[in-house]
């Protein structure tokens, strides 16, 4: 086996349990199943992880990156702040509709993790990241188009979060991905109406 450094190792090993969570579910996955699907030795795996919770973690983050480099390339500023945000979301909506599997896990993670006495932490962690992811982008965005909001960042940072997660969930259950298109117009619409040009 080649030796690698050991950052890219947890990011094969993080990408590994995607998969295999995302083909047999969060309880079924196990860490010999994770070094198997990563072609490692189990304690290579144990040597990257010292917890489940570090692997979950790593999951999560890993997977929340996964679409914001897609919706970051797509909220370059562009003719109107209108036209800008509604490409993010639709790039965001792209990921979803062509990676249903790794956006149900996150839902089993959620909800596997607040089932698990000592990992709630986690379920709120997550949560906490999607507000936070939604606020850097609302900063950039708000720095490189020249706006300011009527309202604080971090509550339309949360108010995004819930929205696209309940629409997520939605798709999800449905299969309807159509639905989606007149609801992030919404949302869209929405935000540019609490956007305020800096003088």
């Amino acid at each position: 086996m080649a030796r690698m450094p050991s950052a890219e190792r947890r990011r094969q090993l993080t990408e590994a349990a995607i998969r295999a969570m995302t083909r047999d579910g969060v309880a079924r996955t196990t860490t010999r199943s994770i070094a198997a699907e990563a072609g490692v030795s189990l304690s290579v795996f144990h040597y990257c992880f010292d917890s489940k919770q570090a692997l979950i973690e790593s999951v999560i983050a890993t997977i929340t990156d996964h679409y914001v480099t897609v919706v970051k390339d797509a909220i370059r500023p562009k003719a109107t702040l209108r036209v800008t945000i509604r490409a993010g979301f639709q790039a965001y909506w792209d990921h979803v509709t062509a990676n249903p599997g790794e956006h149900m896990l996150t839902y089993e993670l959620t909800q596997w993790a607040l089932r698990q006495p000592g990992f709630e932490q986690l379920a709120r962690r997550q949560y906490e990241l999607y507000s936070d992811t939604y606020g850097e982008l609302i900063e950039e965005l708000r720095h490189s188009m020249k706006f300011e909001l009527r309202v604080p960042v971090p509550v339309l940072a949360r108010y995004l979060a819930t929205m696209t997660d309940g629409l997520t969930l939605h798709f999800l259950a449905l299969g309807d991905d159509a639905a989606g298109a007149d609801i992030l117009d919404m949302i869209a619409d929405h935000v540019v109406g609490l956007a305020l040009p800096c003088d």
